[in-house]
């Protein structure tokens, strides 16, 4: 296990009603706010109404940035920064899923910053401050709410690309479970796929970290049990309860550190994304299965045999090929249980012309993985995935 430093600053309200906290913990860094919120969800299940009904009781102003894109945009970045420098703005509130977090992270950062936005996401040790961040969650997925971390989007450039800096880590952030449940049941398996992923990349590494990798594999059994549950029974608050807190727990440093690895499948759903736009969660139960079986290899067997057992019950009688082989293939089998297409054609990539540019750029984020891949790897999977 390597060294590292673990400090997760975020206060975390967790539970039925804890929007009640939300005055307390915004006012403790400022009184004008920038709301930041996608589509009009928020106003239908009436969180948005009780959000600012709370901001009155507690004497916070805010401005408001609505229409933030699933795919989160840099063009809603720049807007929401000049909004905050234009009204000295003292904390951003996003409420809604990762794309409305990591918008306001990014905002956050470019309201301190004298250049373009996209600077900050094309080199994060450009960012040096950021306003304070409260987030409100309402999607069990990427677990934004408690990481370092933003995911931003360029459409001219057809580039998707992370960014990250310890003051980006939400302030606090609360989370009730029953916003989830308004959360179609498609958005609910995709949500379950991406927390399902990040486990995996921090999973697969080349480091060890027994401690961490049998937490991984409980975080991966929640999923499991949990996503499906939430799914088929949209108002079962221990499923959705179980999955939020998951969903956090899985990219919130705890299983990475002491076995750092760059990611393997984010980077190549990534040029997905970027170029066709399609469900973050979508392409990486699709790509995930693909991934398994090329990076498969004697070097690999034994990693995924565990895998297999300790987290889809595979007898370990088996050889470790046949084990590994039939965690894989329940792997990609529970994807399409929580009803997620498997092949990217299904997911509305029309055809192969752009996979050769994809992976390409895609190639270039795989240095050091758990199985390096070249430009004609990636572009394989992704033909194999079609």
């Amino acid at each position: 296990m390597k060294n590292f430093i673990y400090s997760i600053p975020t206060t975390v309200y967790f539970g039925k009603d804890q929007i009640e906290n939300l005055g307390q913990a915004v006012s403790v860094y400022g009184k004008k706010v920038l709301l930041v919120y996608g589509g009009g969800s928020i106003k239908k299940n009436g969180i948005y109404d009780k959000v600012t009904s709370l901001f009155r009781e507690c004497g916070i102003s805010w401005e408001e940035l609505s229409g933030v894109d699933p795919n989160p945009r840099i063009d809603s970045v720049r807007a929401g920064a000049e909004i905050c420098r234009r009204g000295g703005l003292e904390v951003v509130v996003p409420i809604g899923g990762g794309s409305s977090i990591d918008c306001a992270k990014v905002i956050a950062a470019a309201a301190c910053y004298d250049g373009d936005a996209w600077d900050l996401v094309l080199d994060g040790s450009r960012i040096k401050s950021a306003l304070p961040i409260v987030a409100v969650l309402t999607l069990a997925a990427t677990g934004s709410e408690m990481d370092h971390i933003a995911v931003i989007s360029n459409m001219e450039t057809n580039d998707k690309l992370g960014t990250r800096a310890d003051c980006l880590r939400p302030k606090a952030a609360i989370m009730d479970p029953t916003y989830t449940e308004t959360v179609s049941a498609y958005q609910t398996a995709s949500g379950t796929a991406d927390i399902m992923s990040h486990t995996l990349e921090s999973y697969f590494s080349n480091a060890e970290g027994y401690m961490q990798d049998r937490m991984a594999e409980g975080i991966l059994k929640t999923c499991i049990e949990f996503g499906i549950r939430a799914v088929e029974h949209p108002d079962d608050y221990e499923a959705r309860a179980n999955l939020m807190w998951a969903g956090s727990w899985a990219i919130n440093d705890f299983l990475k550190l002491g076995k750092p690895v760059p990611w393997s499948v984010h980077p190549m759903e990534h040029e997905l994304s970027a170029y066709y736009d399609i469900t973050h969660g979508v392409g990486l139960a699709i790509l995930t299965p693909h991934w398994m079986r090329h990076v498969l290899c004697d070097r690999t067997v034994e990693k995924f045999r565990t895998y297999a057992v300790n987290v889809w019950g595979v007898s370990w009688e088996l050889s470790p090929y046949d084990a590994a082989q039939a965690g894989i293939e329940k792997t990609a089998e529970y994807f399409k249980k929580l009803g997620l297409p498997d092949r990217l054609s299904e997911a509305g990539i029309p055809d192969d012309k752009k996979f050769g540019i994809m992976a390409e750029k895609a190639a270039k984020k795989l240095k050091g993985t758990y199985a390096e891949l070249t430009k004609e790897e990636v572009e394989q999977i992704f033909r194999e995935a079609m």
